[in-house]
């Protein structure tokens, strides 16, 4: 394969062994394709997947974004006032290539940062012996300095297996209020499951912001 073109790739999946990302991108590259029969392979290599992303308005409503730091302006009168950065509109994503690297190439995921504007972190829910380790290799990642203004997708996993406590567990394993409060990237939680097709339109959704 293209080195070139694999450096070229703007958005990359990433996580922990097993986390179910090639589950993930296969349902979101063929919904329907994925059932509880299906058996994916851990990825020890990377793979390239093409989301051709929906036309019509999808729906975002289990999601959770973390918005990025805001600007402070001063009035003629002196005061304060905090406004949120504006961003220019653009059109909407129709398709995505997304490269998956395997979670047993962490220490060279950074060889592939260069570029990327998108990142999908995918974390196994339903194995919460597996969450400080997720979090260990995602602080990694938003610590990078090439990566501060990438838009980060979290998703939490395998949602048909894990039960509603162990969400939360996750969220509380990860420190996920201690980074909003510390990060400068725009971090979205997704809930998602391959097997149910639960959250994939908010990962659609999220995907076609340019």
């Amino acid at each position: 394969m293209d080195s070139n073109f694999i450096s070229q790739m703007s958005c990359i999946c990433v996580g922990p062994k097993r986390a179910g990302k090639t589950h993930l991108l296969k349902a979101l590259e063929n919904p329907g394709s994925i059932d509880e029969t299906t058996y994916s392979m851990p990825t020890n290599g990377i793979n390239i997947f093409t989301i051709n992303l929906p036309t019509k308005n999808v729906n975002t409503s289990n999601t959770t974004q973390v918005t990025p730091q805001t600007e402070s302006t001063m009035e003629k009168n002196g005061k304060d006032t905090t406004i949120p950065r504006r961003k220019s509109q653009k059109a909407p994503l129709k398709c995505i290539r997304i490269l998956e690297i395997g979670g047993a190439m962490a220490p060279l995921w950074r060889q592939y940062y260069e570029n990327v504007s998108k990142i999908i972190y995918v974390v196994d829910t339903s194995n919460l012996c597996q969450i400080s380790a997720a979090g260990v290799l995602l602080y990694s990642i938003l610590a990078e300095p090439r990566l501060q203004r990438c838009r980060v997708l979290l998703v939490l996993a395998k949602m048909d297996y894990a039960y509603r406590q162990m969400r939360n567990e996750a969220l509380l394993m990860l420190q996920i209020s201690k980074l909003q409060k510390e990060i400068r990237q725009e971090l979205t939680i997704v809930e998602a499951s391959a097997v149910d097709q639960t959250g994939l339109d908010a990962i659609y959704a999220w995907l076609q912001i340019p």
